[in-house]
């Protein structure tokens, strides 16, 4: 990755991929500050909401996410050195409260969501280049992984979720293929893991053999940037 332009203050790592690939593990594991696009998803209500034939919400439309503010938080954290995100509850499709996200001066920061990379396009007409990765591992290990992270968080009812989750598995080849389609490089968590020590730099270093396969975890040893909750209250999501 190129040097940052010059009235940029980080480098941003899209990171994208289908839901459940452990997108948000790894992120959180870099030790990076992590800027959760899912938090971007719209609000329960929203007339633009895409449906389905039966009449639910298409959750896994880009349509159903606010591309617009998504981006424009990206590039005001990347000019900055901060920004103000709303903090989303994906059970109950609404938006909680707010954050703060702040670089504390790390060079690079990793944006990750099943959109990511719907927004690369606008981060370079914005003058923020982006990496955009995509992540991915074997479908069934990633259709197993989201149902058991859904059932645990209580996302959806239990129903809803199995008939969505058979059918991301049966479109996991094309979602992918968007996400190629879009500028995305394909790669698993140890290229993925890889590729974010490169944009890195010597700011954090990734000890590739301190990558469990189970978990994914970043050795990271470097700049950390810190998330600071508004007076609001704030509920947790997981991109």
């Amino acid at each position: 990755m190129n040097p940052p332009h010059p009235h940029l203050l980080a480098h941003v790592v899209l990171l994208t991929g289908p839901s459940g690939s452990g997108k948000s593990v790894l992120a959180e594991h870099t030790g990076l500050p992590v800027l959760r696009l899912d938090d971007f998803y719209k609000e329960a209500g929203d007339p633009t909401l895409p449906r389905l034939p039966g009449g639910e919400v298409d959750w896994d439309s880009p349509l159903s996410w606010d591309a617009e503010a998504a981006a424009a938080a990206v590039a005001e954290l990347a000019s900055t050195g901060r920004t103000r995100v709303p903090v989303y509850d994906i059970a109950t499709s609404s938006r909680t409260g707010e954050a703060e996200v702040v670089l504390d001066g790390a060079p690079v920061f990793v944006a990750e969501g099943i959109f990511a990379a719907e927004i690369a396009g606008r981060c370079r007409e914005a003058g923020v280049p982006a990496d955009t990765l995509c992540l991915r591992g074997k479908p069934f290990t990633t259709f197993r992984r989201r149902l058991v992270r859904d059932l645990r968080e209580g996302r959806k009812p239990v129903l809803f979720l199995l008939r969505r989750g058979w059918a991301l598995l049966r479109a996991e080849e094309r979602v992918v293929r968007r996400q190629v389609e879009l500028g995305a490089t394909v790669c698993d968590r140890r290229l993925a893991l890889a590729r974010i020590g490169t944009a890195a730099g010597g700011a954090a270093a990734a000890d590739v053999g301190a990558v469990d396969a189970g978990t994914s975890a970043w050795t990271a040893v470097g700049a950390r940037g810190s998330v600071a909750p508004a007076p609001l209250a704030v509920g947790a999501t997981d991109g």
